[in-house]
């Protein structure tokens, strides 16, 4: 039996479009020079009565992040977008109703096989990554949510409560959960203000001598620039992997150029290594190396992500304990449901990075099944633009753990920001390394969306 709050979907539209970006991004051996933003839109009517109300999710589609592949990206992006209209059609067909969580729990248990049957039309040599498939579907579950908050003029994370929600998060992560709800592991209201994490691409210049070519936009063009520029505080640097000495001399001066724009600056890091280590002990060395070059270059580091390759049922061997024990280490492509998370702290793993694009619901879920575990947690992008990035710092500013957002849109694709300057300006334009993410407290996902 459903509640008088529940949401009937009524009708549901996509559109997509394509941006360039302002310079290229390297990050796991891959480098990307473009993005495509995919927005749905579904109306829906909640009670008795028949008045639509519209809700609007969006997201990049990070095919080279969510689909690596000997399939070329221009096809891969293809395919991401038609699979998503795939999914569209199915939600369409079935005409859900319920809660937000009940929808997109349902819509889920589908999604696998629609993309099996889809790559079989498609004649596809390798199978559709979960990882790809929940990118793919996260424009509509987002709008689902949106549309919820909407549908009762409230903010869509201040309904995740008993009174709104039919089932508790027992349904969705097991009896250890009987009695509670998403509310019991997210804040009253969004944080005033947050850290961002600016990300340092494998080919971003650090500083003028690493500068070949300008590209004259106004914008800065290197570290040093967008350090003296924005405040940042917080820092995100993309590593090889599976190059040790490039890996150590990038850190290195990394922190050299920190430490001449402002060496009284609680300067954070974190270290992305995008799965590309052999083993646990590159990891260990590269923190030794650090250690004994610059003490306080270590000392910034707050946490690590995934050294490890994403598909944990592969190489039992390779675990991250040892790590754990210097450092917070967040799992973060091989995070696609509870299961993966159980296997991820069989493997070492204290942490998690929650990402927009895997689905607001599974977000909700993951971060009260890493809260109620006693997890470190951090909120990541992908290089989310616009209403995306928007989403994104709702969730962040909305769980207590997470003490920074990433953001790097502004950094590499400012133009898919342009159409919410007007209303949301400071949200783009960082000052003192912070955001003012208590301005996404409004109704839906907690701000309003903007023609694209």
């Amino acid at each position: 039996m459903g509640k008088a709050t529940d949401i009937s979907i009524k009708e549901i539209s996509s559109e997509s479009r394509a941006y360039q970006y302002r310079l290229p991004m390297k990050f796991g051996g891959r480098v990307v020079e473009d993005c495509t933003l995919l927005r749905c839109q579904v109306s829906v009517t909640t009670g008795g009565s028949r008045k639509k109300i519209v809700g609007i999710g969006e997201m990049t589609m990070g095919n080279a992040w969510a689909w690596p592949s000997k399939i070329p990206a221009p096809l891969t992006l293809k395919l991401l977008l038609e699979l998503a209209e795939r999914l569209v059609d199915h939600a369409r067909a079935l005409g859900p109703c319920g809660d937000p969580l009940q929808i997109t729990h349902l819509l889920a248990h589908d999604r696998e096989a629609i993309a099996a049957d889809f790559a079989k039309e498609r004649n596809l040599t390798e199978p559709i990554p979960k990882l790809a498939v929940m990118l793919a579907a996260s424009p509509l579950e987002a709008a689902i949510h949106d549309a919820f908050g909407r549908a009762h003029n409230r903010n869509s994370f201040d309904l995740m409560t008993s009174e709104f929600l039919n089932q508790d998060l027992s349904a969705y992560l097991g009896e250890e959960y009987a009695g509670m709800y998403p509310d019991r592991f997210l804040s009253p209201k969004p944080k005033p203000t947050m850290p961002l994490y600016h990300l340092v691409g494998a080919l971003d210049p650090l500083s003028d001598d690493d500068l070949r070519t300008r590209i004259g936009d106004g914008l800065p063009e290197t570290l040093e620039q967008w350090l003296q520029t924005d405040g940042i505080s917080h820092l995100k640097i993309k590593l090889a992997g599976n190059d040790l000495d490039w890996d150590v001399g990038r850190i290195i001066e990394v922190n050299r150029v920190a430490d001449r724009v402002s060496p009284e600056r609680k300067w954070r890091v974190s270290l992305d290594f995008n799965e590309q280590c052999p083993n646990e002990d590159y990891v260990l060395d590269l923190i030794e190396r650090i250690e004994r070059l610059s003490r306080p270059a270590l000392d910034r580091v707050q946490y690590i992500e995934q050294p490890t390759p994403r598909d944990l049922t592969q190489r039992t061997e390779m675990t991250v304990h040892r790590i754990a024990r210097l450092r917070p280490i967040v799992i973060d492509e091989s995070l696609t449901d509870l299961e993966s998370l159980r296997l991820a702290r069989q493997r070492g793993y204290t942490g998690i990075a929650l990402k927009a694009c895997k689905g607001q619901s599974e977000c909700l879920l993951m971060a009260a099944a890493a809260a109620h575990q006693q997890m470190f947690m951090c909120v990541q992008d992908l290089t989310c633009i616009g209403g995306a990035f928007l989403h994104s710092a709702s969730l962040a500013s909305r769980l207590p753990g997470v003490a920074a957002i990433e953001g790097n849109g502004r950094q590499y694709c400012p133009a898919g920001n342009e159409p919410y300057m007007a209303a949301y300006a400071p949200m783009f334009r960082v000052r003192y390394g912070t955001i003012p993410t208590q301005l996404l407290d409004g109704v839906g996902l907690g701000f309003q969306w903007q023609p694209m």
